[in-house]
């Protein structure tokens, strides 16, 4: 007799957790069922106004446990479709949020990727004038080393000639 009015609700398997700061009014120890959770019921006071009639009135009045049961059932239907459109919204507010998340981070990536750049041009124009400082020196020493074979030789022959010259005196 449970799986009567359970075997038709929709699915609750979406596990998106709520706010902590909504708080759902049930009391499990009552059987009072409060009115603004969508379970109210005039059960209750139906049954007040009952006693209060004749038996004849009351008998017309009575409600059947099963249509009691089919309310109820009902109810849970629509306590639980609202749970899963709640569910809903909440995936929905997150997939915006990871949207939005994965924007920002493409942004500053790309931020990144700029100012890493600007600093590998600005590396590379410092590198550049090293190089060219480096490549005038190298050519400096190159002029030199040929200026100084030249005077190596130079003073290579006047060596020759001034020990020819001892020997032959």
């Amino acid at each position: 007799m449970d799986d009567i009015f359970f075997d038709n609700l929709p699915s609750t398997s979406q596990s998106t957790p709520k706010p902590r700061h909504e708080n759902v009014k049930m009391n499990v120890c009552s059987p009072q069922i409060y009115p603004d959770d969508g379970l109210g019921t005039d059960h209750e006071s139906t049954y007040e106004q009952s006693s209060n009639m004749s038996n004849d009135e009351n008998q017309e009045h009575q409600i059947s446990p099963s249509s009691m049961i089919d309310d109820i059932g009902k109810k849970v239907q629509v306590l639980v479709g609202k749970v899963n459109d709640s569910r809903a919204m909440d995936q929905k507010i997150m997939d915006n949020f990871q949207d939005k998340l994965s924007e920002r981070v493409s942004e500053t990536c790309g931020q990144m990727k700029e100012n890493m750049y600007t600093v590998y041009e600005d590396n590379s124009r410092a590198m550049q004038a090293t190089l060219q400082e480096m490549t005038l020196v190298l050519e400096n020493c190159r002029k030199l080393s040929t200026e100084l074979d030249v005077v190596s030789q130079v003073l290579t022959g006047l060596n020759k000639g001034l020990t020819s010259h001892q020997s032959g005196d």
